[in-house]
């Protein structure tokens, strides 16, 4: 392991002056590596003594270059609850904790696996403890998850107890003493990692705050090579994926409530919520397994009794929540905290546990007349450790809540007057006028082409169902049956292209129709080429199982016909899509 650059992070004891390095002594270093999630945590428990000739007062904390590219979180705390120091005399001694969390540690190896492989991974670091400071007994531990270990550097005094690898006791080494081990073990735990979660809390004094997340989630464990198919694992029930991201659990607050979940397409039902006294457990079930580099977005969203969240204090009213995601074990990349303030806030500051970006922003949100000030909080590299309290001050005149009821009593004043001026109004318009008559003809072609929309969406429906036939050929292997749905689907399709005939021919001849028409046309064209992919898929399979060709063979020989199919059925939906804006 390069040592040629080291982060030195200080852990200050008081505020004395500091001595040469050469006066610390640590009498002993106890260090326990935690590898059992994608997230390495490194737990120390250090003696220092001062055999210097002066009182010290800091210990100074170095991490190789390696180690602290992915340094997340860091923390340094006594050893004993009730130790108190106010500086390390000569000749004293101070025993403390140190917890190290780091992201992206570990290496999938190999780097791409198969859907049913288990997933490797590897991890370097140092027998020896790296200090600026003589040591003088010192003793490693790797927790791994599994049992399982591929392979591990041997050195003296390094043992395995189950899923444990002992290095040590090493006695007397110098500074900045370093003896590189690599470890490569199995890790099925699924690496999820959050690229971009943003968080908006809203706060509203009418009784709740808000809370919404997006999550832009990916797989960062190994690549997942080869197809996705959904016949193996239904073949082989053994064949699960064992580092795919099946489920994520977040830990809510117990008084959490109205409490959703979606994806881009809408609400899942695969979510389940339960709670007691202390939390609500939101559990989440993606549309599929993720395996390695997949992506996925969503949203979850709740809110909060205001009483649980906001406080006042010395004429300022500030907001107490957690800052970061309640998932469990989740790497977060970057991460955006919107609060947003109820509009006329004023005097406001933030305050965190941690250093992260702050600027502030407006939103203009109903019934809004200046907009709302938003505070905008930023910050990289976290892990679960982050997910602590932070504080928005702000100052709020009471009299300001009234604001929006009355501008909706005006709303709705001014609606009814509206209304009954609406009414004693003459607005009608001649029958022969050109605006109604092109108002008119444009109505003709809106409903021919609601008429097409119609007609397009039974077609693929009958897709759909040419599409099942296949499926049951495949679990039944009746090649007879499936010769008949084929058949039964003609006939349908082609009464379908009867009906489709002469609204195209009205549409090609409406003058209203120019600025649409193309789209129609090529609807109409799209999905012809789609149902004859369909047919020719159809009739490749079909001959496939009549010469009992295997499973493999037949899905191999259907691959390319597929991808094409999936295609053409994307663009079908996009121009349906805007033929329904329409």
């Amino acid at each position: 392991m390069g040592i040629s650059r080291f982060v030195l992070l200080v852990f200050t004891i008081s505020m004395l002056a500091s001595p040469a390095l050469s006066d610390l002594v640590l009498s002993k270093v106890d260090r326990r590596i935690y590898l059992t999630s994608h997230i390495v945590r490194i737990s120390s428990t250090l003696e220092v003594e001062n055999a210097g000739p002066e009182t010290v007062s800091k210990v100074l904390l170095a991490f190789p270059d390696l180690q602290a590219q992915n340094l997340a979180y860091l923390m340094a705390s006594p050893h004993e609850a009730k130790a108190k120091v106010k500086g390390l005399t000569v000749g004293a001694s101070f025993t403390f904790d140190v917890l190290a969390v780091f992201t992206h540690a570990l290496r999938p190896m190999p780097e791409q696996i198969g859907q049913a492989d288990i997933q490797l991974v590897l991890y370097r670091d140092s027998a020896y403890y790296l200090s600026p400071y003589v040591v003088k007994v010192q003793s490693l531990s790797l927790k791994l998850l599994d049992s399982r270990i591929e392979s591990y550097t041997t050195l003296e005094s390094t043992k395995v107890q189950g899923s444990e690898i002992k290095y040590g006791p090493y006695e007397n080494l110098p500074a900045f003493s370093s003896s590189p081990i690599t470890v490569h073990f199995e890790n099925n735990l699924p690496f999820a990692i959050a690229q971009e979660l943003v968080r908006e809390i809203e706060i509203s004094h009418w009784g709740n705050v808000l809370v919404t997340e997006h999550y832009k989630l990916i797989h960062g464990g190994a690549q997942s090579k080869g197809e996705f198919s959904r016949l193996e694992p239904q073949a082989r029930e053994n064949v699960q994926g064992p580092s795919a991201v099946r489920y994520l659990v977040a830990h809510l607050p117990p008084r959490a409530h109205s409490v959703y979940y979606r994806d881009a397409i809408g609400n899942i039902s695969t979510s389940h919520l339960r709670g007691d006294s202390k939390k609500t457990e939101l559990l989440i079930e993606p549309r599929y397994p993720m395996f390695g580099g997949w992506r996925t977005a969503f949203t979850i969203g709740y809110g909060l009794p205001l009483q649980d969240c906001l406080y006042e204090s010395e004429g300022r009213r500030f907001l107490n929540i957690t800052f970061s995601s309640p998932m469990i074990e989740l790497v977060i990349d970057t991460l955006i905290v919107k609060v947003v303030l109820p509009e006329g806030s004023s005097d406001i500051s933030a305050a965190a546990p941690f250093f992260m970006k702050q600027w502030q922003e407006t939103k203009i949100s109903h019934l809004d007349i200046v907009g709302r000030a938003v505070v905008v909080l930023e910050k990289t590299n976290l892990v679960p450790e982050h997910n602590q309290y932070f504080q928005v001050y702000y100052k709020f005149n009471r009299l300001s809540m009234l604001r929006e009821p009355l501008m909706l009593i005006s709303g709705i004043f001014f609606f009814f007057v509206a209304c009954i001026v609406y009414m004693h109004a003459d607005t009608s318009i001649s029958k022969f006028s050109a605006s109604y008559l092109a108002k008119q003809q444009w109505e003709e072609v809106r409903v021919a082409i609601q008429q097409v929309h119609n007609i397009i969406c039974r077609c693929l429906a009958t897709h759909d169902k040419l599409e099942a036939s296949l499926r049951d050929l495949s679990r039944t292997g009746e090649v007879q049956a499936c010769k008949a749905a084929r058949k039964s689907t003609d006939g349908l399709l082609k009464e379908l292209s009867k009906e489709l005939k002469p609204l195209m021919t009205f549409l090609q001849s409406s003058p209203s129709a120019v600025q649409v028409l193309s789209k129609v046309e090529e609807l109409v064209a799209k999905e012809r080429e789609l149902l004859e992919k369909l047919m020719a898929k159809h009739s490749t399979a079909v001959e496939a199982y009549e010469k009992k060709s295997g499973a493999r063979d037949i899905e191999n020989r259907i691959a390319l016909q597929q991808q094409k199919i999936t295609a053409l059925r994307q663009e079908v939906d996009d121009l349906l899509e805007f033929i329904d804006e329409i």
